[in-house]
């Protein structure tokens, strides 16, 4: 590491920003040194976000030294990086239990506590939200600041330009700190980033984009500089209207593994406190991840289809289109965080002939839904979504899981959806996706591993519209859909009841499910998403429109958010774990 611990346990005094504030402005270094050796020592063996965090030790400091928080309103964006700040505001003696069930999520979440003013997790949302603060503090005769947070990465979104556009007309008391460090999750991209660059090394020759927008700018400053934070924190607090202070940060400071590999340490699992070095899971003998099938899947059809292309959202990493970046750059795209822009760009490359595989997360394709239905859709283009994390995500919690999507996709006309239980299915489909098919599909899988140890199946197409028997069996039906089917055959293993795997939600497979219900005289619907509006709906709405008295039992997600744990955990307090279901279906045969 490149910092020398001496334990002057100004830490352990800290339990408020009120203690914080108690502190001479020289000690605040010190704090800083013992901040990061916390987070490093804690999150070593708890896992989480680490670099962010890292990056931005002086700044929270600073931040919760000159302002009067929580009065004082602070959003940060995003929430990767809000560790210090949490410890600072009287989550110390709950850290360890960071993104652990019941334990304190690892992003800013209103209730948990008075400092966190704006819940976060999705990027670009917080100069929109500390704007709306600061206009309604001036409604209501409020003497406040508003200070918003933002990355490099974060500020070239859409959303945030919206904020930047409104903010730089109006007279509200607000203060955006972008934190510059050249790096989201994956390195940052796009001409904003070169702007920057060209800023932060005196090269840029245009006029200053933030004060055009009517923004007081000030910086690039060092981030890591408490005194130079302070003096210019205070300053800017005598200012009246939208000011813009321009931070240089490196992610993962103070680590030197995490300085060096920021991408690999955004996350990093567990690792040695010490070293810095990862802690290897063994990985022998177990199945592929689905976004690597995905990613490696799509680099075989590639080569053997010009036409192919693939895009993603500032998640190359994470969605494993990486794989494609590095054998075909020129048909590969990273277009930073713009999930609207990703799918409208998309569109426009299937109406000239390209055949796009657009990656995104199922939690941020929430953010394109217009563009789903107005601009894919309503022209019925073969846009192919490959829509990763789907299902419960884990420690991430409520703002990652992804167990919206068929819902949210299931109304809107010519769109197919379908859910592959294992890897041999997912490539299949990819496989058939890119033959010619005249519809846009949405295909969802999970995060994490799969189940076959053999995923390089030959391909083979799927007929659209179809589900599998599975297992037969009596007077019970199990219908289950996407990649829970393997909990389910598990589940009813030695039970006399049948197991069908639907694999499309839409168009339904209407032929197998007169069948079904002509067979059974009770069905359970399975998914790993949201009851409501979902695969088990779906199944009803058949049964309604057809006029069929079967006990039809749908189980998924509740209807409510559902916190951060383990997925082994959740789906346990959810009873879609094996040994539930397989109660469950016990005490229905």
């Amino acid at each position: 590491m490149y910092f020398c611990y001496v334990l002057k346990n100004l830490l352990e005094h800290i339990n408020s920003t009120t203690d914080l504030r108690q502190l001479s402005a020289s000690d605040l270094p010190q704090l800083a040194k013992e901040l990061r050796q916390y987070i490093i020592e804690i999150v070593a063996t708890k896992e989480g976000h680490l670099g962010a965090s890292l990056g931005v030790v002086e700044l929270t400091i600073a931040l919760h030294y000159v302002f009067n928080t929580p009065d004082d309103l602070l959003v940060w964006d995003v929430g990767h990086q809000a560790y210090v700040h949490k410890i600072l505001t009287g989550r110390k003696n709950q850290f360890h239990t960071n993104r652990q069930y019941k334990g304190i999520s690892g992003f800013p979440k209103r209730d948990e506590s008075i400092y966190d003013a704006f819940g976060t997790g999705h990027s670009s949302t917080s100069i929109s939200a500390a704007l709306g603060m600061a206009i309604a503090s001036q409604l209501k005769g409020e003497n406040r600041q508003h200070i918003a947070v933002i990355g490099d990465a974060s500020i070239a979104s859409g959303m945030a330009f919206e904020g930047l556009n409104h903010a730089g007309v109006t007279t509200a008391n607000l203060l955006v700190v972008l934190n510059d460090n050249a790096i989201g999750i994956d390195p940052s991209v796009g001409a904003l980033k070169q702007y920057l660059t060209n800023v932060k090394k005196g090269t840029q020759k245009q006029d200053n984009i933030f004060e055009a927008l009517n923004f007081e700018y000030s910086g690039p400053i060092d981030g890591h500089d408490i005194s130079a934070l302070l003096s210019e924190l205070e300053r800017l607090k005598t200012i009246d209207g939208p000011k813009f202070l321009h931070i240089i940060t490196t992610k993962g400071k103070g680590l030197k593994q995490a300085e060096k590999d920021q991408v690999k340490y955004h996350a990093p699992g567990k690792f040695d406190a010490t070293t810095g070095d990862i802690i290897a899971k063994s990985n022998d003998n177990l199945p592929l991840k689905y976004q690597d099938v995905f990613g490696l899947t799509l680099v075989e059809l590639a080569r053997a289809n010009t036409a192919i292309v693939g895009i993603t959202p500032a998640m190359p990493t994470g969605s494993s289109l990486k794989y494609l970046m590095d054998e075909i750059p020129e048909r590969a795209f990273d277009v930073g965080i713009a999930e609207q822009h990703a799918v409208t760009m998309a569109a426009g490359m299937a109406t000239q002939g390209l055949i796009p595989f657009c990656n995104i997360y199922s939690t941020f394709l929430q953010r394109a839904y217009d563009q789903i239905i107005h601009d894919v859709a309503l022209q019925n283009l073969p846009v192919i979504f490959c829509i990763d994390r789907a299902g419960l995500v884990g420690e991430d919690g409520a703002t990652h899981h992804g167990v919206f999507d068929l819902a949210y996709l299931r109304c809107i006309p010519n769109l197919i959806i379908v859910a592959p239980r294992n890897e041999n299915e997912l490539r299949n489909i990819m496989y058939t996706a890119q033959r010619g098919l005249q519809h846009p599909i949405a295909i969802r899988y999970p995060r994490g591993r799969g189940v076959l140890s053999n995923w390089k199946s030959e391909f083979k197409s799927i007929e659209i519209g179809t589900g599998v028997l599975l297992k037969q069996g009596g007077d019970l039906a199990i219908l289950s859909l996407g990649t829970i089917s393997n909990t389910v055959s598990k589940a009813i293993d030695g039970l006399n009841c049948a197991h069908y795997d639907m694999r499309f939600v839409k168009p339904l497979d209407e032929r197998l499910l007169h069948t079904i219900f002509k067979t059974y005289s009770t069905l359970i619907t399975v998914e790993n998403g949201v009851i409501h509006g979902g695969f088990g709906s779906a199944i009803l709405e058949f049964a309604a429109t057809h006029n069929y008295k079967n006990d039809v039992i749908v189980k998924g997600i509740p209807d409510t958010f559902i916190e951060h744990g383990s997925v082994e955990l959740l789906q346990k307090t959810l009873n879609l774990d094996i040994d539930s279901l397989k109660k469950h279906i016990k005490s229905n045969l």
